[in-house]
């Protein structure tokens, strides 16, 4: 069975980092893109960031130059390191694996989703 864990998320003030990891276990996901979703209270889930089998990155302009995803196939795990957080930011922030081919921000691509992680970010 596959499963996808996040951690890393918590409470940050506005212009704080965080960290979130994404260990999936049941199938190695080296040959397929991984990504990270965000959902804000009254709004649908959106696009965050995604990186491709071979180590590409992809981003929302919203993350830009704040937000850095990475992966280590060796531990099967996506990580997704946050600086410089904004209160818009806050959001339940979900792991998806298994995108065989691009476009990589557009969810239905995902095979894989983890249950989600909390972030929220104070002013």
């Amino acid at each position: 069975q596959v499963q996808l864990v996040e951690s890393g998320g918590g409470l940050v003030q506005a212009g704080g980092s965080l960290g979130l990891s994404c260990a999936a276990s049941g199938r190695t996901f080296r040959t397929a893109a991984m990504g990270w979703f965000r959902q804000a209270p009254g709004k649908e889930r959106e696009f965050v960031a995604a990186i491709s089998r071979s180590g590409n990155p992809y981003y929302a302009n919203s993350v830009k130059d704040r937000f850095t995803i990475s992966r280590d196939n060796t531990k099967n795990t996506v990580y997704l390191q946050m600086n410089s957080l904004e209160t818009e930011d806050t959001a339940v922030y979900f792991c998806a694996a298994g995108a065989l081919s691009g476009p990589y921000d557009y969810e239905r691509k995902y095979i894989y989703w983890g249950q989600g992680t909390q972030v929220t970010v104070s002013s």
